[in-house]
């Protein structure tokens, strides 16, 4: 298994339309035959705080997630701007 974890900080005025966005590129994403997850949560204290969790089979399916019109979607989106801070760790699940 291989895990997705990404923290995203969020311009404040534009948090309905990362919302659009992200849940559209998550209920996509677990349609992926290698997609087991994809969480949006939303931090209590800092309401343009969000976190990603993703879970894929393997790489290979981590990587084709990459390839799909919905993440590109999301990436062109992502990119006007609306995503003031990004952190992510992706690899292996560890025994």
């Amino acid at each position: 298994m291989v895990n997705v974890i990404v923290i995203l900080e969020i311009d404040p005025a534009r948090v309905d339309e990362f919302l659009e966005v992200i849940t559209f590129n998550a209920a996509e994403s677990v349609k992926e035959p290698g997609c087991t997850r994809f969480e949006v949560n939303r931090q209590f204290e800092q309401p343009n705080l969000f976190a990603l969790s993703e879970q894929y089979l393997d790489q290979a399916a981590m990587e084709a997630h990459y390839q799909t019109p919905h993440f590109a979607q999301w990436k062109e989106k992502s990119a006007t701007g609306f995503v003031l801070k990004r952190w992510a760790v992706k690899g292996p699940v560890l025994d």
